[in-house]
Order: structure tokens, then sequence, then C-alpha cells
């Protein structure tokens, strides 16, 4: 992810080459303090320092989280495996979309070209796909865990959550791989201004001045295929694993089971309120400032990587205290 971070800045320039993008990202689409400061300045200021710190955030958080489960082996367990691919995803995801998003807002790069930008789209729609797989995951291993307990460490298995995670990331792979070749076959000769400071496949394709019926009705089907089909998957197994609540005698343990549940709660409603909430905007609110459509994007990007570790940290006992123990050894006893 590094090597394609720096592959997207050494493409992001001034310069008109072949096929390029001229992504002239507007000023009133991307600095949004500017829109509601007296001072352009000090409104692009507070756009940096809230890039950086979005930025920051979310490489600590998820950097943390993923060195805390490798050191620690009490964690080395199926629920925190699944938590790992959460980070390892958020923390792509976010390499994938920061460095343009860092070239518009840090060094006034506003042009990029036609590789580039089909590059980056691929790995934000793959990742975003892969994380709504791992959510999936994450569900089936809250379901297997409290409706079978005792075989909980044998069905889930090292082997069948490798194979889990290989499964999610092909999935991804194989639905968004299309992608770069509908884009690349289309020409652009009208608007070459994207609404955002990265490259998605709707906004990208509609700077096409021809007939782009085949890429909407891929991405519809695509978007079947892994957001929908996942979100059904997820409602499914959280009315069995309440079924299997409810079946408990205990209230006490009710309460118990239902407590694991809720950072993967959390996280999906992340993930999903920001993701229909953009859809909603795109569908219905053409009327809509531009800038609303951009806030929007850019909270379903940059929101679940943020506050995932948050959650879990703060959620998760196991988590919270590996956490103390690694920053805090010297200060506590054993």
């Amino acid at each position: 992810m590094l090597i394609l971070s720096f592959y997207i800045l050494s493409k992001w320039n001034y310069q008109e080459v072949d096929r390029e993008i001229k992504a002239e990202f507007r000023p009133e689409d991307i600095l949004l303090e500017a829109n509601v400061s007296s001072d352009y300045h000090i409104g692009q200021c507070s756009t940096k320092l809230q890039l950086s710190g979005t930025l920051h955030t979310t490489l600590l958080g998820n950097i943390i989280i993923l060195v805390v489960i490798k050191v620690e082996q009490s964690l080395h367990e199926p629920m925190y495996y699944f938590l790992a691919m959460l980070a390892a995803t958020d923390l792509s995801l976010s390499l994938s979309s920061m460095p343009t998003m860092i070239s518009v807002h840090w060094f006034n790069w506003r042009s990029v070209i036609l590789d580039a930008c089909i590059t980056q789209m691929f790995f934000i729609h793959t990742f975003g796909g892969v994380e709504s797989g791992v959510l999936v995951a994450m569900a089936f291993d809250r379901f297997v865990a409290i409706r079978f307990p005792l075989y909980y460490a044998t069905i889930l298995t090292h082997g069948v959550i490798r194979n889990i995670g290989a499964a999610v990331l092909l999935r991804s792979v194989a639905a968004v791989l299309p992608v770069p070749f509908l884009i690349k076959r289309l020409p652009f000769c009208h608007s070459n201004i994207l609404s955002h400071a990265y490259c998605l496949h709707q906004d990208a394709m509609k700077l096409a001045c021809a007939d782009t019926r085949v890429n909407s009705i891929y991405g519809l089907l695509a978007v079947i295929f892994i957001i929908v089909l996942d979100a059904l998957i997820l409602l499914v197994s959280y009315i069995l694993i309440l079924q299997a609540v409810l079946s408990i005698a205990s209230q006490e343990e009710r309460l118990k089971a239902l407590n694991t549940c809720l950072s993967h709660i959390c996280a999906v409603l992340l993930f999903y309120v920001p993701l229909i909430g953009m859809t909603l905007i795109h569908r219905f609110g053409k009327h809509l400032s531009p800038i609303v459509h951009t806030l929007m994007a850019n909270i379903y990007l940059l929101l679940p990587p943020v506050l995932n570790p948050v959650v879990y940290s703060v959620r998760t006992k196991q988590i919270r205290r590996r956490i103390v123990r690694i920053f805090c050894k010297d200060r506590i006893g054993p």
C-alpha cells in the first residue's frame, strides 16, 4: 500500500499527458472551511490540520490494534484475528485515499493522470468491499461463539479463518477488477472536474462523453453482489444471534453475550450509515450543495478507519487491558 501511495503521488501533477483527467478539484467542494470562514487561508489551514489529525489517528489506532494482537498470545483467537483483518483493511483503505487528499489539501496539486486515478479507484472500491466482507465474517464469528460456545475453537480453526479472509479478498477483487477496464475504454472530452479529492467509479464515469450505461449497470450489480448481499447476511446473522441469546437461561449470561456484539454493531453502523447516506444523497440530492456530497463521501471513507480502533479499544476489555499494559508496563505491576 505504501508503494501505491508513492505511485499515486508521483503521478499527481500539473502537466498534461495523454488521456489525462485534469482533476481540478474545486475549492468550494474540497476546502470546506473556506466556505464558512472569512479568511480563505484560515479555512485552508483548518482543513490541513483536520486531515493531518485524521491520518495520524487512523494510522496510530489501527497499527496499535495490529501490534497488540500480534504480540499478545492471549489474543490469538478467532475474534481478534477478524479484528486484525478489519484494522488492516481500514489501514489499506486510508492509504489508498490519503495520497491524493494530501496532495490537494497540503500541496495544492490538482491534476491526476487517468492511470493513477484508475489505480486509486480500484483499491478504494476493493478495500471497501473487503471491509463489508470482514464485517460479515465477524458476525459469523459472534454467532458461532454464542450459539456453539463449546465448538467455537474447533469450528473456527486457523485454516478456516485464513480461507474466510482469502475468500473475502478474492470476492472483492473479482467484483472490482472489471471497473478499471470499463473506465479505460471511455473517452473524456467534456468537464474534467472531479467532485472529490480522490477517484471513485461513479464520479469519474460522469466525466465521460460517451454512453455509460454499461458502467452504471455493472456498478449497480457490483453493489448488489457485495454491499446489499452483505447487509442482508448481517441482518439474518443478528436475527439468529438474537434467537441464540434468548435461548440462554441466565439473564446475566444473555447480557454478557450481547455485550460481546456491541463493538461489532458499532463497526457495522459506522460502515453502513455513511454509505447509505452517501448513496441517498447521490441519488436524490442532486439539488444539494456540492459541499454536502463531498462531506458525505469523506465521512464514508475517513470515519470508519478513525473510529473502529477507538470503539474496539474502549468496548473490548481484553484489548484495552493489553494497550494499557504495553504503554504503562514500566509504571504498573504485572
